[in-house]
């Protein structure tokens, strides 16, 4: 039997890791919260690194998570080699995994192509140092699932080798309309989905945010999601003072909220993509006829199984043990 090790992170990240495991049940599938190793390993110990993933809040839910699922875990990959590893970021790739063969899975929206991403690329620095901006460019895996056609031209045009891709749409974003047939309290309301920009120390002007979307919401209902890794208690206290009157969500699933609204807005958020599948009025800091062409494929909701077939020709096939 196969040995599979999926590294989860956010809660985003955990769940498409168990999509796709659900389809290898012929595999011993074994999950790990996102973890570092060298000088990242003693700032994740000495907690400095608790606004990533590798953070003591990201690595508690996912335990969590694995516990209520009844899914194994082997903390850090270490109780035994593996013949796969799946997992959804490339930012780091830990000592121990980079002679496996690997599959790589985009989570979402990837950041803008900002001074960091520039200077990452030009002067071989860290890729973590770009965030997102520089998914796939480790070059460390055999495949890598991407959302859509358009997401796989944009992968392309950064550097990522186009036989490694493929185009198989990705899990929580690949059947939108099933979000419809979850129940939310209210309707016809513009919904903000925040970020966690000033958390990961981006800037990111607030206020002028949020009176942007008092204007688009021009008097209808007005609701706050709250991003999971953001500071509740400040961003609170801002829309109180800037939009008095709207609701604030702080936990919940977005998805459902954005089906059941009229508009969306966001700055640099995946959920954008669930808004456009949806139909509904959008608003990003990204151009919209961009957005549109690389919204992740809707497939019904069967990407955990072609990914999943994707892994069983990564392990099946006579590929090098890691990428050339």
């Amino acid at each position: 039997m196969k040995r599979i090790l999926f590294i989860c992170g956010s809660m985003n990240q955990t769940t498409m890791m168990h999509a796709i495991a659900k389809h290898l049940s012929d595999a011993d599938c074994w999950f790990t919260p996102f973890y570092t190793d060298g000088l990242l390993a003693v700032l994740e110990r000495k907690q400095f690194l608790e606004f990533t993933i590798a953070g003591r809040t990201f690595k508690d839910r996912v335990f969590s998570y694995c516990e209520r699922h009844d899914l194994r875990v082997d903390y850090r990959g270490q109780r035994q080699p593996y013949d796969l590893v799946v997992t959804c970021s490339d930012l780091v790739v830990p000592k121990n995994i980079r002679h496996r063969r690997i599959v790589l899975v985009q989570e979402g929206m990837t950041d803008p192509e900002n001074l960091a991403y520039y200077l990452v690329k030009w002067l071989g620095l860290p890729r973590y140092l770009a965030s997102t901006s520089t998914t796939g460019l480790s070059d460390a895996y055999l495949k890598f699932c991407v959302a859509s056609e358009g997401y796989r031209d944009h992968f392309i045009r950064k550097g990522v080798r186009p036989d490694k891709i493929e185009v198989t749409g990705i899990p929580n974003f690949d059947h939108c309309a099933a979000y419809h047939d979850i129940p939310f309290p209210h309707k016809d309301y513009v919904l903000v989905a925040t970020s966690d920009s000033r958390e990961t120390f981006k800037y990111e002007n607030r206020r002028r945010f949020i009176e942007r979307a008092v204007r688009i919401a021009d008097g209808r209902e007005l609701i706050f999601k709250l991003h999971p890794n953001e500071r509740v208690d400040r961003a609170t206290k801002e829309i109180e003072q800037w939009a008095p009157g709207a609701i604030v969500y702080d936990r919940g699933d977005v998805h459902p909220m954005i089906a059941h609204c009229d508009t969306l807005v966001t700055r640099f958020s995946s959920c954008v993509y669930v808004g456009i599948a949806l139909g509904k009025t959008v608003f990003s800091d990204f151009p919209l006829e961009q957005l549109h062409r690389m919204t992740p494929i809707q497939n019904g909701g069967t990407s955990g199984a072609v990914i999943a077939d994707v892994c069983r020709r990564v392990m099946d096939r006579s590929y090098g043990r890691r990428a050339a």
